[in-house]
């Protein structure tokens, strides 16, 4: 009888050798059978839970070709360790006249082998189920001790002996750095290539990558948040970036997600992932058409009624719908009251203590304990040129950190009330004939607007009541009201926003002062 040996190793604590003891003793019972061995299958780190291994299904695909008569398991929790996939595929086998034998459980042809062909099914796959419990339970019980659970350590975090989370002095700058430079306005592909200039290694080892930066931009370990399974522990990780730091970057991120394609075309569509359809509550995006005279027509129009998928939300002008909006931010966002609403409020959020800089001097001082500790081995002779690169490394690294401090503090108090009302003033004065202009005021100031058949709401970033324009009278359907988002979790948000825009702003700007009143450069 012509046969081939399957052999499988799964990924807990195993290794190739156990690859090599399984085929060694599965020929030894091949011999033994006088059976001619034409082949083998081989899945390495694998689980049998699953029948998404490929060599396993390439071995079943090829029974149907009469290649072979038995396969060979060392154990039968090898082939599976589920007893409906083990059930299905040995009646395909079956079909194709293959047999499936194990070389180190014997079992017999009659019906008392059947009976214990399933009670060795049954019992590997309640030992499959028991260890995924002890697995988790063990996992659980380091996650509420906020412990190391495994995989890759983030970037910016090293792991002590007792399994906690540290910062890693070298790295976690780079990782506020990051932050800092999506919020303002970076690209993704401008991050990586800054990490990976500085010799920033992700989780793997490897060099940074856009699908690295974005996971290490939606991690919430930098905001010092532990979380495991549906455990989630607030401060069990040593934070990195503030909370409003880290909301920033999340909004961006879902905006460029529901946008990809806004910076991509000839017309930039301003309101992209802030335009809803009231009816179905679906993103509408920019489109364009062509008119039998060549005209080109700019609009957005709902996604879901672009698909056909139940919506029949009519698309709207671009232009009409964008000189609403902007009309509207202009009257309602720049009235002496709101202005000095804001300025109040960004004063506030700058008022409160500065989470930044103790994260940075904690920072600072391993650092220069490391120092300490390169010097005194040094002292005693043990001096290598991966020492001397560890010092200069240090050195650099203390030298960046005492500057971030500084310029923390120096921050703190960088603006006044009358700096941030003259600065919401020359937004009122924006030509918004260009662009540049007309992305700032929505960017800034608009959370989103919901488009109805009879008016548009508009809810802005820095306050709880939205705005309710009527449309021109049209046929209007009966549509449920959608709900219009509270303000209240914006507006801190909004505040740092404003803070980090202004801050941006070139040191120029600040110096062009009259008499003590700030004249912004815009």
């Amino acid at each position: 009888m012509k046969a081939i040996i399957y052999a499988r190793y799964s990924c807990d604590n195993q290794r190739e050798e156990s690859i090599e003891g399984q085929l060694r003793e599965c020929k030894v019972f091949a011999e033994r059978k006088e059976f001619t061995l034409v082949g083998t299958y081989i899945d390495r780190a694998v689980s049998a839970k699953t029948d998404n291994r490929p060599e396993f299904q390439k071995m079943i695909k090829d029974s149907a070709k009469g290649l072979f008569d038995v396969i060979i398991v060392w154990k039968l929790d090898r082939f599976a360790r589920n007893r409906y996939d083990s059930a299905h595929y040995k009646a395909i086998l079956r079909k194709n006249g293959v047999k499936v034998i194990s070389a180190t459980e014997v079992i017999s042809e009659g019906a008392e082998g059947i009976i214990l062909e399933s009670v060795l099914e049954g019992y590997a796959e309640y030992y499959s189920a028991e260890l995924s419990e002890k697995v988790i339970r063990g996992m659980t019980e380091n996650a509420l001790k906020c412990q190391y659970n495994g995989s890759g350590v983030p970037v910016g975090y090293i792991i002590d002996s007792e399994k906690h989370y540290q910062l890693d002095v070298l790295t976690a700058p780079f990782v506020k750095d990051a932050f800092e430079m999506y919020a303002n306005g970076k690209m993704i592909k401008d991050i990586v290539a800054y990490l990976n200039e500085k010799g920033v290694r992700s989780s793997q080892n490897k060099p940074m990558t856009k699908t690295s930066v974005t996971a290490l931009l939606k991690n919430v370990k930098y905001r010092g948040q532990y979380k495991y399974r549906d455990i989630v522990i607030d401060d069990g990780v040593p934070r990195i970036v503030s909370d409003e730091l880290f909301q920033l970057a999340q909004e961006r991120l879902v905006k460029n997600q529901q946008s990809r394609s806004r910076f991509k075309a000839k017309v930039e569509y301003f309101l992209s992932a802030k335009l809803i359809c009231g009816d179905c509550g679906s993103v509408m995006v920019g489109e364009s058409g062509t008119s039998r005279s060549k005209a080109t027509y700019n609009y957005y129009k709902c996604v879901t009624a672009k698909k056909k998928a139940g919506c029949h939300r009519k698309s709207i002008r671009k232009d009409y719908i964008e000189e609403i909006v902007m009309r509207d931010v202009m009257e309602k966002m720049f009235t002496e009251d709101m202005v000095s609403d804001i300025a109040e409020k960004v004063i506030k959020l700058q008022e409160k203590e500065n989470t930044a800089v103790p994260l940075l001097k904690k920072q600072l001082a391993e650092v220069e304990k490391g120092l300490d500790n390169l010097i005194t081995a040094m002292q005693m002779g043990m001096l290598t040129k991966s020492t001397k690169k560890r010092l200069d490394e240090l050195e650099e690294q203390k030298e960046r950190l005492e500057a971030d401090i500084l310029k923390e503090e120096i921050q703190q108090d960088i603006l006044t009330k009358g700096q941030v009302i003259a600065w919401l003033k020359s937004m009122k004065r924006l030509d918004l004939s260009v662009d540049d202009n007309k992305r700032r005021l929505v960017d800034t100031f608009v959370n989103s607007v919901y488009l109805y058949n009879d008016r548009v709401v508009i809810s802005f970033n820095c306050r709880e009541r939205a705005s309710k324009i009527a449309l021109s009278k049209e046929a209007c359907s009966s549509c449920a009201r959608l709900g219009e988002p509270s303000a209240t979790a914006r507006i801190s948000v909004f505040a740092s926003l404003i803070i980090l825009i202004i801050l941006s702003t070139s040191a120029s700007s600040f110096s062009n002062s009259k008499g003590g009143e700030y004249v912004p450069d815009i």
